[in-house]
């Protein structure tokens, strides 16, 4: 953070709640309140050889490290900018024999840090590492379970030449990162696949409807001058009109979860009991519980059937999807589908999740025609449940839109894009990758737009042409990751 974006924010401690921040100026939507660059983060241990170490960006070639074998990096460029925290790291690892898991990665990265800057503040921070909240308190049996076995891992990992830290300090930093560990996607945010500490925005605190969002930037060592290279960072950007002494907020957990299922998500991850306004007085639960009116009204045995039907066939689906079986899964979610549209109305979050789960399986397999009519269903459903400016709200749109344009629904397609579009520049900004890439999409598909418009037969004509030449491919392989929360939580 900037000095000039600490004055922008203030922060504050509230009886009963702890410390925030609060606006110090008045903010519009897409505004970056500030950037932070990580304190320290660490690569997926599954993806350690398929991600920068560096800006966490997937390639498919990189450069390993010559002394551990273990670090890889985009180009010379992300290695030396690395090489300071990354130097103390090598040696470890070398002395080690081989790379110990993130957790214990993350807190030898932090820990290197402390010794060299001490545990105080530091440049840019409102807030120290000594001074963030780690809830070890809070833990039961089997998390300090875990944190016994992480401590003595990150021991037998330390170096003795290095600063020696007693067990009380290194629990806490594994604490620190237990509840504020922040997960990292790669450059499209398509995928999760590092997680690090961020200080200042482990002050913002939680709402289930926030004023602000969290966006990860991957930063841009593409220029040929360094002087315009940007870092790997996070943004805190204002989703609509923040006053002077306004909190600002963001949601921890995906919105599209029932008030009481949100609420023992945040109990359980980060041991608090969220009294927003959208909890107490279960705003929007009605929409998310939604089943047929009228008539043929369901009664509450068939909807709990229905519910618990839903619930077994997400159980397979996930599997199905972990074993890379896209044709089972279809098949489970037309079933499914087949029980829950008589029943559940057209916003139920379990009848949502299907209907995800059914657009972005059958994209992948190229069966677009199918996929769209779907992706249609959950747009709808999506638009009358989250916050206008929700940046999953934005991705599933744009995903949507993708899917119409390649079953050759140019109109549904390009307004899906179009939304999209505005949305992401609320949330992302016009410079982020995901939105440049929007851009492109939207000018696009605006052309062939035009294109249909003047002369339907020919625009048909040469999309049959341009499909023959070149196999359309909509999106990466689908994982069985479910939306993940703002902060990573531990394996």
């Amino acid at each position: 953070m900037t000095p000039g974006e600490m004055e922008m924010v203030e922060v504050f401690t509230l009886e009963g709640k702890g410390r925030g921040l609060k606006a110090a100026k008045e903010f519009w939507a897409g505004d970056v309140i500030f950037a932070e660059p990580a304190y320290a983060a660490v690569v997926f241990d599954s993806l350690t050889h398929l991600v920068c170490h560096t800006c966490f960006k997937r390639q498919e070639k990189l450069h390993r490290c010559g002394q551990c074998k273990f670090a890889h990096y985009c180009d010379r460029t992300c290695q030396k900018d690395a090489w300071l925290n990354h130097k103390h790291e090598c040696s470890a690892i070398k002395a080690h024999g081989k790379a110990p898991n993130e957790n214990i990665r993350l807190a030898a990265r932090i820990m290197w840090r402390i010794e060299r800057e001490g545990g105080g503040l530091t440049e840019g921070c409102l807030v120290s590492i000594d001074d963030l909240q780690n809830h070890v308190e809070n833990f039961g049996e089997e998390e300090k379970k875990g944190l016994r076995a992480d401590v003595e891992s990150f021991l037998n990992f330390w170096p003795s030449q290095s600063q020696q830290f007693g067990m009380q300090y290194i629990s806490h930093i594994f604490g620190v990162i237990n509840c504020n560990g922040f997960t990292l996607s790669d450059q499209r945010g398509l995928q999760a696949v590092g997680v690090g500490v961020f200080p200042n925005l482990c002050l913002v605190n939680h709402d289930c409807w926030p004023n602000c969002t969290v966006i990860f930037n991957n930063g841009n060592h593409e220029a040929v001058r360094s002087m315009f290279h940007t870092q790997m960072r996070i943004e805190l950007r204002a989703l609509g009109k923040i006053s002077p002494g306004e909190e600002l907020t963001v949601s921890y957990v995906d919105f599209l979860n029932v008030s009481e299922e949100r609420r023992q998500q945040l109990q359980n991850q980060y041991y608090f009991d969220c009294t927003c306004e959208h909890c107490q007085k279960r705003i929007k639960d009605d929409l998310m519980l939604a089943v047929k009116e009228g008539e043929n009204k369901p009664s509450q045995d068939v909807v709990k059937e229905v519910l618990q039907f839903s619930k077994d066939t997400l159980e397979k689906i996930n599997k199905a999807r972990s074993e890379g079986v896209y044709h089972e899964v279809v098949k489970l979610c037309r079933e499914c589908l087949k029980k829950q549209e008589p029943v559940l109305g057209d916003t139920n979050i379990y009848l949502l999740r299907i209907l995800s789960i059914a657009s972005e399986v059958l994209s992948y397999l190229q069966m677009f025609e199918e996929a769209s009519g779907y992706a249609k269903r959950m747009v709808d459903g999506y638009m009358k449940i989250y916050h206008p400016n929700n940046a999953q709200l934005g991705m599933a749109v744009m995903r949507a839109g993708v899917t119409h344009w390649h079953a050759g629904l140019i109109e549904a397609g390009h307004g899906m894009i179009c939304k999209a579009y505005a949305i992401l520049l609320v949330t992302h900004g016009p410079t982020h990758p995901i939105t440049k890439d929007l851009e492109v999409m939207r000018v696009q598909s605006e052309m062939e737009l035009r294109m249909f418009q003047q002369n339907e037969l020919m625009y048909y004509k040469m999309r049959e042409a341009a499909l023959k030449n070149q196999k359309i491919q909509v999106m990466p392989e689908p994982t069985s990751e479910s939306p993940s929360g703002l902060f990573h939580t531990k394996q």
